[in-house]
Order: C-alpha cells, then structure tokens, then sequence
C-alpha cells in the first residue's frame, strides 16, 4: 500500500507541474506549438536519465524513491498520450511541417536529456 501513496503523490505533483509548465508556455510562446508538452518530455527525460543513473550507479536509494520520483513524478509530469494526440491533431490540420518538428525534437532533444542526465549524474 505504501507503494500505490508514493506513485499518488508523486504523480500529483507531476501533474501539477505539468500544467503549470503548459499554462507558462501558452502564455510566453503563443499556443501555435505544443511547447508545455515538448518542455516537460525533455525535462522528464533529463530527469529519469540522471535520477536512475545516481539510484543504480551511485547512491544506495530504497526501491520507494525510485516508485516515487520515476513512476509517479515523471510519470504525471511527462505526456506522451498528449505529444500522440497533439501531433494527430497537426496533422489532421495539415501542418505537415509543425507535426514534423513536434515528433523530431521530442524525440531527438528527448533522448538527448535523457543522454545528457546520465552523463552529469555520473559526475558526482
């Protein structure tokens, strides 16, 4: 039980940033381009990519940490479901070229972070 109340917790305040993160970037960078989403794939992905890389790699982290902060934080802040549909969503509106850069830097600049939060977790 203690386990289902950290992934609860943790992805409510996922969820939370989530949101706050999408409102942010409407309001600065217009609601054209899924920016909120694009903003919290990368940074969900920094995160995981240095969170499990210190929890396997060099910190002796109890397994409801991991629950907590990777399946139930970036859990609820990252939106793959919205990325899919907001990129049908282009395409069905024919902006080919917005639905292209939408799928190539989630993906690309995703698996950067991802790269990327490995490599400065095996910093420290």
């Amino acid at each position: 039980m203690p386990e289902v109340m950290l992934v609860a917790v943790g992805g409510a305040i996922g969820s939370t940033a989530r949101y706050l993160v999408s409102v942010w970037a409407a309001a600065r960078f217009g609601a054209e381009f899924p920016y909120g989403t694009l903003i919290v794939n990368i940074v969900g992905c920094f995160i995981i990519g240095a969170f499990m890389t210190m929890a396997t790699e060099r910190l002796s982290l109890s397994p409801y940490w991991r629950l907590f902060i990777t399946v139930g934080f970036v859990g609820g802040m990252t939106t793959f479901s919205s990325f899919s549909y907001e990129t049908i969503h282009l395409l069905q509106e024919a902006d080919m070229l917005r639905a292209f850069y939408n799928v190539g830097l989630n993906i690309l600049v995703g698996f950067s972070a991802t790269w990327l939060g490995i490599g400065v977790a095996r910093l420290f």
